[in-house]
């Protein structure tokens, strides 16, 4: 499709993404934004539309996950993420971006990358076109405090805050979205605990002063309590995990709830618990280490967090073997059945606040006139079951800026297909 296409979707309810009940009707779109919505039908319908019959299926705004790695590699081994050779990591990368989009996410937050450009190139490559993927924002290797990096291989290490100014002044200049750093360890690593803090208050307010100067955001990895108050102290704007969270962080998280996001990847807890054994990471030493303790603490913080009203959106640490790229939405259903969220809840989450942890409220995660056409046309209802958008075959359309990523099998009314029919569609 060109860019001033202009395609009509019919015969569809529209998941509009603000919360409100869906509603049977019509989606215009032209060029990259959507021009109309209507209950009942669009009655300009300009000459040449091209006509989607979604038959009934749901139209959606397109998914945000809000903790990507696009370099991940789906690794039994957390080394494996710096032992790759840059040349296929890049190659990777791509098709992890691939995957994404293929999966209805058509807008992703980088939280790292295993090597210091990586992002950044892909990130590139999408905006102009060279490959498919989501919208991104581009992250560089994450920044530890000498004995507190997760991996040490794609880290940037630190000690005080003159070595941050300098590393985090470096990594801007690389052209990164945001900066990561990691405030608190990962039971996995052995000799890392999750309820440690690694950085000190004036290491950390030196990170965001500097990135904030720049136009930069920060995020953070922070399991231990006292890592989420030393965010909220010195205005991180994405806290990754928060598993420990006592009562005074939460009570200034909710303070703080209009400025901050929180992103708890609470699927890669879970899958360490239950799917990690063939990788020698069986459920037994899982629950020894921590894990089935940190779960049962995280669900009863990210439930009282959602009671508050703070920001707690989906998505976290796809890209290992027992997390592999593609299964992104298993997280939807987590939050339902762990959280307390109802379906529609999780599907706000995960489109409207996906535009505002973006940056971009006024453009993405809603079907309104004026927004960018992010779109999904999935078969089914995802209120009623919203473990269908792990389902890729069930996304039957993907559409970014207006642009079909997985366009629908057409069938035209009558004559060869040519440019400026009038194509009817069905699921």
């Amino acid at each position: 499709m060109n860019s001033d296409d202009q395609v009509l979707f019919t015969n569809v309810t529209v998941l509009d993404g603000t919360g409100a009940d869906p509603y049977r009707g019509e989606v215009l779109v032209e060029g990259e934004r959507i021009a109309a919505v209507g209950r009942t039908g669009i009655t300009r319908r300009p000459s040449g539309v091209h006509v989607v019959d979604g038959g009934g299926g749901t139209v959606m705004p397109g998914l945000c996950d809000a903790h990507a790695h696009f370099t991940w590699n789906n690794g039994a081994s957390l080394d494996a993420l710096a032992d790759m050779g840059v040349e296929e990591h890049t190659l990777l990368a791509a098709r992890s971006a691939k995957t994404y989009l293929d999966c209805g996410y058509t807008s992703c937050v980088g939280a790292a990358s295993a090597k210091q450009r990586i992002d950044v190139v892909i990130r590139d490559a999408i905006n102009a076109g060279d490959i498919p993927g989501p919208r991104y924002l581009a992250n560089a290797k994450e920044i530890a405090s000498t004995g507190g990096a997760l991996v040490p291989g794609i880290t940037n290490f630190v000690d005080g805050p003159d070595e941050m100014r300098r590393t985090v002044r470096t990594l801007i200049g690389l052209g990164v979205d945001l900066i990561k750093l990691i405030l608190s360890g990962e039971e996995i690593t052995g000799s890392q605990r999750a309820e440690d803090t690694y950085f000190t208050d004036a290491e950390v307010e030196m990170a965001v002063r500097e990135a904030h100067n720049r136009g930069v955001r920060v995020c953070a990895h922070a399991r231990s309590a006292e890592s989420v108050k030393m965010c909220l102290r010195a205005g991180v704007d994405i806290i990754y995990h928060a598993s420990f969270i006592d009562e005074e962080g939460m009570d200034e998280l909710e303070r703080q709830k209009d400025r901050v996001f929180v992103a708890p990847g609470i699927n890669w807890i879970i899958a360490t618990l239950e799917d990690a054994g063939p990788w020698g990471f069986t459920p037994d030493l899982a629950e020894q280490v921590g894990y089935k303790r940190e779960l049962e603490i995280a669900v009863e913080g990210m439930r009282e967090a959602h009671r508050r009203g703070i920001r707690v959106l989906p998505g976290g640490d796809y890209g290992f073997a027992w997390t592999p790229h593609g299964t992104y939405a298993r997280d939807l259903v987590h939050f339902v059945k762990l959280f307390g969220f109802t379906p529609m809840e999780a599907i706000v989450a995960a489109t409207r606040q996906g535009g505002e942890i973006m940056g971009q409220p006024n453009d993405l995660g809603l079907v309104s006139p004026g927004y960018l056409a992010d779109l999904l046309l999935v078969e089914g209802d995802p209120l009623a079951d919203i473990a269908l958008l792990q389902d890729a075959d069930r996304i039957k359309v993907v559409m970014k800026g207006g642009r079909f990523h997985k366009a629908p099998a057409a069938t035209v009314s009558s004559g060869a297909p040519a440019f400026g029919d009038e194509v009817l569609v069905t699921l």
